[in-house]
């Protein structure tokens, strides 16, 4: 039985891929799990239309990120932090304070999710931060910790 697979099965296929499978295996199990189509002339059409605008969307996407990536690529931005005795802060600045910062100096929201910190932030002081869109696209930021005069 041909069929076309939906979804990855570890060790048969990928999403995508056409395979020729047991009628049982196809019939008992893939099919009932939504995890293969038959593959007639019209799913497979319908299948690679899929494909080619996931493909167009991914390009697009990873467009995007990489203007914004060049954007920001070596900026520095500036945090003020309330601090106590010999430089320590009272909290921590955290990735979330970084993606709010960097909105209000570009204008550009980022995932906070995406902003990788070595270690927590927590002394006053200049920090270098990457930032993951993808495993290729990964500019790097400066932040500078400064103490808040109240």
């Amino acid at each position: 039985m041909k069929v076309i697979f939906l979804k990855d099965v570890p060790n048969v296929a990928r999403a995508g891929e056409i395979k020729v499978v047991a009628n049982g295996y196809g019939r008992n199990y893939l099919i009932p799990k939504k995890l293969a189509i038959p593959a007639v002339a019209e799913t497979i059409n319908l299948v690679e239309a899929k494909i080619a605008s996931k493909v167009r969307t991914e390009a697009k996407t990873e467009a995007e990120m990489i203007e914004i990536a060049s954007q920001i690529d070596g900026r520095e931005i500036f945090i003020e932090a309330r601090s106590g005795g010999k430089e320590k802060l009272y909290g921590s600045v955290t990735n979330a304070d970084i993606a709010s910062e960097l909105e209000n100096i570009t204008g550009m929201i980022i995932d906070k999710r995406k902003i990788k910190l070595n270690e927590p932030i927590n002394q006053i002081g200049s920090y270098d931060v990457v930032i993951r869109f993808t495993k290729d696209i990964m500019p790097a930021i400066k932040v500078t910790i400064t103490e808040k005069k109240d």
